[in-house]
């Protein structure tokens, strides 16, 4: 899910960036793991803090177009991270533990929505530690063409159906996150890849509050 929250554009965005961040925290290394779900539920309990960068590429459902996006990311859990997007379109989204903006630079306006609404049933829930296995179907996948040999792949599907993405393959590289390769409901597909990642770092709290600037439309979604 640059993911302008994709309405096919902005939608796609809001249904899995503001968990992105928490994708982040698998960053951390952990020992090698028999399979992906075994790496994935390894991860989940040790998450901590830390910082990295991401290039982010999403793909038409029809495979015909594609946007790239660069950025970085910071988190500190729980329920606080921010996700700054470079290029091409400056945004960035904040969780501050109760509530997650998303600032959209260009048009200068602010979209605020609860923590529990704005993550739900998404990627954010999945890789946060919350009832993996209570709200996502888990299967260990094949290592998909083109990717490193040795990688470890998961498959994750919501049990609730009425969600905003269909599926998230988690990709563990010597037991790290690798990327995340993320279906939304209009067969869109976003491929988030992390780089320079530390964890475990000491982060100010300041980094994950917002105030709206002088004069930005405001939105405030319940």
């Amino acid at each position: 899910m640059n993911l302008r929250y994709l309405h096919a554009g902005l939608q796609s965005r809001r249904a899995w960036v503001a968990g992105a961040w928490l994708a982040a925290a698998s960053v951390l290394s952990i020992p090698a793991h028999a399979d992906g779900v075994s790496t994935l539920h390894a991860f989940v309990k040790d998450v901590g803090s830390g910082r990295g960068q991401f290039t982010q590429l999403v793909t038409s459902p029809d495979g015909k177009k594609t946007r790239k996006s660069v950025g970085s990311l910071e988190f500190q859990r729980p329920n606080r991270f921010r996700f700054e997007y470079k290029t091409p379109t400056p945004q960035l989204i904040v969780g501050d533990g109760q509530k997650v903006w998303l600032w959209d630079e260009d048009l200068n306006q602010v979209t605020v929505r609860p923590m529990s609404q704005a993550l739900g049933a998404s990627p954010a829930a999945l890789l946060s530690g919350g009832s993996l296995d209570k709200d996502f179907a888990l299967r260990n996948v094949a290592v998909p063409s083109g990717e490193p040999a040795g990688s470890e792949w998961v498959e994750a599907t919501p049990r609730n159906k009425d969600g905003q993405f269909r599926s998230v393959r988690v990709g563990f590289k010597a037991g790290a996150l690798m990327a995340l390769d993320i279906e939304d409901g209009f067969g869109q597909h976003s491929r988030l890849t992390f780089t320079q990642f530390e964890s475990r770092v000491s982060l100010p709290a300041n980094r994950f509050q917002f105030t709206p600037p002088k004069g930005a439309d405001v939105l405030d979604q319940p």
